[in-house]
């Protein structure tokens, strides 16, 4: 008998512990003590769980655009809380808008990146990430209307 309860108990924390370890691997996928600062223009953003996506378009000094990913780390659910709705989000990211954006890049060396930090072309606040890492309570921008 107390080898069964010892195996139910076992096996419920193994398939609780087995998800929570798998959810994200921040610090193996990304290079949170390189960030690099970026200045760049928004070619698409998407609004979904589990993390914002933002797709943007990076030109260097000889006019070649490097295509790039970042994925947001508060999650839908947290930006609502701080103002930022889908609607609001998706204004202020609209394909086009100039933005300065700070990622821990990938370690695998592609052109993905945790966002850290994103400013839109007057220095506001985009999203609530400034000064944030991942995992970090979400900051509100600019005051507006929630949605």
């Amino acid at each position: 008998m107390k080898h069964s309860k010892l195996s139910v108990i076992s096996a419920a924390l193994l398939s609780i512990a087995i998800p929570a370890a798998a959810h994200h691997g921040t610090g193996a996928s990304y290079d949170l003590s390189k960030p690099i600062t970026l200045k760049a223009t928004v070619t698409e953003f998407h609004y979904a769980n589990p993390h914002p996506q933002l797709f943007f378009d990076v030109t260097d000094e000889n006019g070649g655009v490097a295509h790039w990913s970042g994925e947001f780390y508060p999650n839908p659910s947290q930006l609502q809380q701080e103002g930022w709705g889908k609607r609001r989000s998706e204004a202020a990211l609209a394909p086009g808008t100039k933005v300065t954006i700070t990622v821990a890049p990938s370690r695998a060396g592609t052109k993905v990146g945790a966002i850290l930090k994103l400013l839109n072309e007057n220095g506001d606040v985009l999203l609530g990430v400034a000064g944030g890492g991942p995992g970090a309570p979400p900051a509100g921008g600019p005051e507006q209307k929630k949605d």
